[in-house]
């Protein structure tokens, strides 16, 4: 039982009536008189509120959370008693989360329910805990709060952000990928296999069209492609302490798993499958999966995955990686690339690329970017300058040698770097490389 602030008002309202009751005896008598009816008005609205049924609570959670996105939460209050309940209530969320509604505070009516509806957003990938609800029942006349504790600690998934899939998947449903940012490019015989033979349609180039079938039919027949299925798109995922950079007020490797899943909805779209192989402090495998259910799949591997404090061993990943995965594969790098790599990862790539075709996707800050093209207008921008310059030279030169070698690079800010990607992914299809 917790005493509210208008309990305290009256307190203070009787004491100061004291100063008065002790110049005039005669006030004295009226105002013990008042203190001891205050008393019992006290104590009978505490006990009533204490022998008060509490109301029953039940709380409904999404099946889901996306990082940085709110998930609705509702919180489902019964009255049985014989009188509505005046109550505040907070929802025991994640630590860290955020919950712009929460305390709440109304009225719940006798023999109904309330239903509280709530967002929640979350900022950390992994599991989240919702701890206990707290209520706060009010009095009758509001002079005390009786405190309880309700449900049980409840464990939810948070995935990453795959607004985007979703988005892409719509756009793509209606056929309008372009506004996404996703560039379909004209596709060469050679990265599409036969599909069958249809009627001639305006537009369709000369060298579609079957003569032989033509003739036969005395009308203008073409040949249907569909684009090169089953083949292998593996993610080798660096989870090493360079991943852990804020851009945009999240980590760098939370953009990265962002562009994973859109490029993984791409691929399992046409048919390929998607393997996932993580290095970096972590040692973890997806084997290559396929199909409608794919998505599940990816996302219950990936909701969980958290950068660590170690180094990046790129030698030790393409090791693991070569005997784990020998059929050929498009294999896709995300890193963030430093100016120290180049010893350690132009001979690893050269190595993987015996057997793979190898992308390189390096994810690039855009506070660097930001600090080299900002006006210099005073000595820390000076400094700024100074240092990223360098910084951005090394970056160039490791790619220039990268693409010498044959091997295809990306390098682009966070923003831009999920279309970039699944644009790389699609002229890699179009030229029929895997």
């Amino acid at each position: 039982m917790i005493p509210t602030r208008r309990l305290s008002a009256l307190a203070l309202a009787w004491l100061l009536l004291a100063v008065p009751a002790v110049r005039w005896p005669p006030l004295q008598a009226a105002w013990l008189w008042l203190g001891a009816l205050a008393l019992v008005v006290l104590l009978t609205d505490g006990v009533r509120l204490r022998c008060q049924r509490p109301p029953a609570v039940k709380r409904l959670l999404p099946g889901r959370f996306a990082l940085g996105e709110p998930g609705e939460v509702c919180l489902v209050i019964g009255n049985a008693g014989n009188r509505s309940l005046a109550l505040d209530l907070f929802d025991g969320i994640p630590q860290g989360a955020v919950a712009e509604t929460m305390p709440w505070s109304g009225e719940v009516p006798a023999q109904l329910e309330v239903r509280v509806f709530h967002p929640v957003k979350i900022p950390r990938r992994g599991e989240a805990v919702f701890g206990p609800l707290e209520l706060r029942v009010r009095s009758v006349l509001g002079l005390w709060r009786r405190r309880t504790r309700h449900l049980a600690e409840e464990t939810v998934k948070v995935y990453p952000n795959y607004e985007p899939v979703v988005r892409f998947a719509l756009l793509a449903m209606q056929h309008r990928d372009n506004p996404l940012g996703i560039v379909r490019r004209p596709r060469p015989g050679s990265s599409r296999d036969f599909h069958q033979l249809r009627d001639y349609r305006d537009g369709d180039p000369f060298s579609q069209i079957d003569w032989k079938a033509s003739s036969r039919r005395q009308v203008l027949i073409s040949r249907d492609f569909q684009e090169q299925r089953d083949q292998s798109v593996v993610f080798l995922l660096d989870t090493g302490r360079r991943m852990r950079a804020l851009d945009g007020g999240l980590p760098q490797f939370d953009h990265v798993l962002n562009a994973m899943l859109l490029v993984s909805h791409v691929a399992l779209r046409q048919g390929d499958q998607v393997a996932v192989k993580s290095f970096g402090g972590t040692d973890r495998w997806l084997p290559p999966v396929k199909g409608g259910h794919a998505m599940p799949v990816l996302l219950n591997h990936l909701y969980d995955y958290q950068t660590t404090t170690a180094p990046s061993d790129f030698s030790e990943a393409v090791e693991k990686l070569m005997a784990r995965q020998r059929r050929r594969s498009l294999v896709i790098l995300l890193t963030n690339l430093r100016g120290e790599d180049g010893k350690e990862l132009l001979p690893a790539l050269q190595v993987l690329q015996t057997r793979h075709l190898v992308l390189l996707a390096s994810i690039r800050e855009e506070v660097v970017r930001h600090a080299f093209t900002h006006p210099v207008d005073s000595f820390p921008a000076a400094l700024r300058h100074l240092a990223a310059g360098p910084y951005l030279q090394e970056r160039r030169e490791i790619l220039a040698n990268l693409g010498a070698l044959g091997i295809l690079t990306l390098d682009s800010t966070a923003a831009d770097f999920p279309v970039a990607l699944a644009n790389s992914y699609t002229d890699i299809k179009a030229a029929g490389r895997i």
